[in-house]
């Protein structure tokens, strides 16, 4: 068909986000909103995530409409829940249900649901332009401020099938970072600033820190360190770069940790974090890995527009 084409929503603890994406996987439109987050708050409150996504849905729909002129929408996706777990729930997902099932109950089109991760992986795999992975198995981080996971991904027909490899113990890698930025009274989120400072630091840091065992990981540890470094140094470029250069050291143990269990599998490395472009360039010394650009690495709904279109030539077949 002409034109056709296929919509995802998303919406996130943090961003309400909208995606086209072709007939043939090509995404012409990826729509975000950032969620508000007051001055010195260190994230939000699921009753105030929803409220906000619905006083973005508006405006998303009408860049949407612009996007969608002169196509023909097939299906629409949304993402549902966090991850495909059975006890995976959060209200703020909710919003984009209500949202998607209104728009395609009003275009007379399926919906498809996936969970959030779901798409973080699908995008990353687009960005990467590794869609030769989604013929077989492969290994997926996800690494933003609501997860620090290892995936072992396998693509069937409603998606993917995601077994967990490892985690975290204690926060997220995201959380971290965002602890750390608002101590140092950064504004929320607060990744992109300290990624600057990371990089504008040419000293010497305080012996690298990590803790990791059986692909999990503890980071509680590592904020006391940076709260200590902070208390001592007030140096924000000292700081940020030492968060940075021990995450990035315990990203690398716990990839050698998933290569010893699955023999080097092919890796991607998804979600908002890992599009900090030092964690990239140390995590790429290894072979056969990938990352996705930094829009398609945050919160967005582009795969799951493009899981949409997968599950909706599954169903087509």
């Amino acid at each position: 068909m002409a034109n056709a084409c296929f919509v995802g929503f998303d919406t996130s603890n943090y961003t309400t986000s909208a995606a086209v994406c072709t007939e043939e996987g090509r995404v012409v439109a990826n729509i975000k909103r950032p969620l508000p987050v007051l001055a010195g708050a260190r994230g939000l409150r699921q009753s105030d995530a929803v409220f906000a996504h619905v006083k973005n849905l508006p405006s998303v729909s009408e860049e949407l409409r612009e996007a969608l002129r002169g196509r023909t929408v097939l299906a629409v996706g949304v993402s549902a829940r966090p991850r495909q777990a059975e006890d995976s729930y959060m209200p703020c997902f909710l919003s984009g249900v209500a949202a998607a099932s209104s728009f395609a109950a009003a275009l007379d089109v399926p919906i498809y649901e996936c969970a959030h991760q779901d798409g973080h992986i699908r995008a990353a795999v687009y960005s990467a332009e590794a869609e030769h992975l989604l013929n077989g198995a492969f290994a997926a981080f996800h690494v933003s401020g609501g997860t620090t996971e290892i995936l072992h991904v396998t693509p069937d027909q409603n998606g993917f099938s995601i077994d967990l490899v490892g985690e975290t113990a204690d926060l997220n890698a995201g959380q971290l970072i965002d602890r750390v930025g608002v101590m140092m009274g950064l504004d929320f989120p607060c990744g992109r600033a300290m990624e600057q400072l990371c990089a504008a630091w040419t000293g010497d840091l305080p012996q690298v820190k990590t803790s990791v065992k059986d692909c999990v990981c503890n980071l509680s540890g590592l904020e006391n360190i940076a709260q200590r470094l902070w208390k001592e140094t007030q140096d924000k470029g000292l700081v940020s770069a030492y968060v940075f250069a021990c995450l990035a050291k315990t990203l690398q143990k716990m990839t050698a940790q998933l290569d010893e269990k699955y023999e080097r599998l092919p890796i991607v490395y998804a979600g908002g974090v890992m599009s900090n472009r030092y964690l990239q360039s140390v995590l790429a010394k290894r072979t056969n890995t990938y990352f996705a650009e930094p829009m398609f690495s945050a919160d967005n709904a582009a795969g799951v527009a493009l899981l949409c279109r997968d599950a909706y030539n599954h169903h087509k077949a």
